[in-house]
């Protein structure tokens, strides 16, 4: 599918919507599942395409991993240098988790390795995996010094040691405990702010041995630890398109059962509540190490609010959503301390006021995030999502409010994370039509 048209919804949108499996989660489920020793069972994983490249990746490194249905894959792991070299590039394709916590693992195995994704891949920034890598005993060669993939990876022996990083990023924190696992020695990662915590939530499900105190992780490399039965809880990123489209489709109503709430991933939920959202948690539970709910939301009338500080890492994906909320809503909301967005799978700051001024909506770019006074009527448009899934889906969510059809080009991104969101989408809006 090369485009998208969403067309205005006449009614309410009602019913229950699942949502893929978390795609953060998966990625190191597979890793980790990969390193352990023994079988490593994945119910509810995301079949985007970014995690299946993942999938790939480790097979290219001689696991073995069968597919038993569309909702579980079982991992032969061979513990943390069971990994072979790979007789190929390895292509991880739009994912920037992907290959980011790889180079972690590869570069403490004892073989070469490359690492490569798409164009966009291509020019986003991996100097800040590569330097701390390095810095353990990594050889790593790169475009720019490194800076840019592809990656050529030289595995060697890495030293535990102690990092101190400029940013709170899940994927560098992520990467060098990887790393750390497979070092001699202690690892230890400090950011500015604490990052998403999937990785030690996941590690520790799996028996690994972590020490947290605030915004450190610090782990004893070369510990074993054996596989498990893991489920995946579903994507709240991927619930967020629904979280918004219920809220500003009057009358509607959908539920969405089993999502992840982790606290650090929880923003966009937070947020909308604050915007004046419905949204209601049922069934708080815990699997694999994971909070999960089942998520009502409601319609209701949206205002605007100041996002930014420490709601921006709980919710830097969500962005591009909350700016359609935003137009939805009356009254003026300023995003800021977001420039992490200029460099995603496009610039989604630009990406956002370029597409949304399109449907008429007041949007106004900041070096740092967005001003948007909401309440003009959305317009239909032909709009692009230059190739980014998130863009492509946010753009579809605002047509549901637009006064005419809304065509989005350029949406084969969308199977990177959420391969039946049209699907989903449109059943919803033939219910309601």
């Amino acid at each position: 599918m090369t485009a998208l048209v969403t067309t205005p919804a006449r009614k309410p949108l009602r019913g229950t919507v699942t949502v893929p499996g978390d795609k953060s989660i998966t990625h190191r489920a597979l890793i980790l599942g990969a390193l352990a020793e023994g079988i490593t069972q994945i119910s509810g994983y995301s079949r985007g395409t970014d995690c299946l490249h993942t999938l790939e990746a480790i097979r290219a490194c001689g696991i073995v991993i069968e597919e038993k249905n569309h909702q579980c894959v079982e991992i032969q792991g061979k513990g943390l240098q069971g990994w072979t070299e790979p007789c190929g590039v390895i292509d991880c394709g739009n994912s920037g988790t992907g290959i980011r916590l790889l180079s972690g693992v590869l570069a403490g195995q004892n073989f070469f390795s490359v690492l490569t994704g798409d164009a966009s891949l291509r020019s986003r920034p991996m100097g800040r995996v590569v330097a701390p890598l390095r810095e353990m005993g990594a050889t790593i060669f790169g475009r720019k010094g490194g800076a840019f993939a592809p990656l050529a990876i030289q595995g060697a022996q890495l030293r535990g040691r102690a990092h101190v990083s400029p940013v709170a990023s899940a994927q560098v924190k992520s990467a060098i405990l990887l790393a750390g696992l497979l070092a001699q020695g202690t690892t230890r990662v400090t950011e500015p702010a604490k990052s998403r915590d999937h990785t030690e939530r996941m590690m520790k499900f799996f028996g690994i041995t972590l020490d947290i105190m605030d915004c450190t992780v610090a782990l004893v490399g070369q510990q074993s630890f054996t596989g498990t039965a893991i489920t995946v809880p579903g994507d709240l990123s991927a619930a967020a398109f629904f979280l918004v489209a219920a809220s500003i489709v009057p009358e509607s109503e959908l539920s969405l059962p089993g999502v992840g709430i982790n606290p650090h991933r929880i923003g966009i939920v937070e947020i909308l509540q604050e915007m004046g959202a419905k949204i209601e948690l049922h069934r708080v539970r815990e699997e694999s190490g994971e909070p999960v709910a089942d998520l009502v939301v409601r319609s209701a009338p949206l205002h605007g609010v100041r996002i930014g500080g420490q709601q921006i890492p709980k919710t830097i994906d969500e962005l591009p959503i909350l700016c359609v909320a935003a137009a939805a809503a009356e009254g003026e909301t300023e995003i800021s301390g977001a420039e992490e967005l200029r460099v995603k799978e496009t610039d989604r700051i630009r990406a956002m006021v370029s597409e949304l001024k399109k449907m008429g909506a007041s949007i106004e770019e900041k070096p740092d995030g967005l001003r948007i006074q909401g309440g003009n009527p959305l317009q239909g448009a032909r709009c692009d999502s230059y190739g980014d899934h998130r863009v492509a889906m946010s753009l579809a969510v605002a047509g549901l409010v637009a006064q005419a059809p809304v065509m989005i080009t350029d949406v084969e991104c969308i199977e990177t994370s959420f391969p039946e969101f049209s699907d989903k989408l449109l059943e919803l809006l033939t219910i309601s039509q």
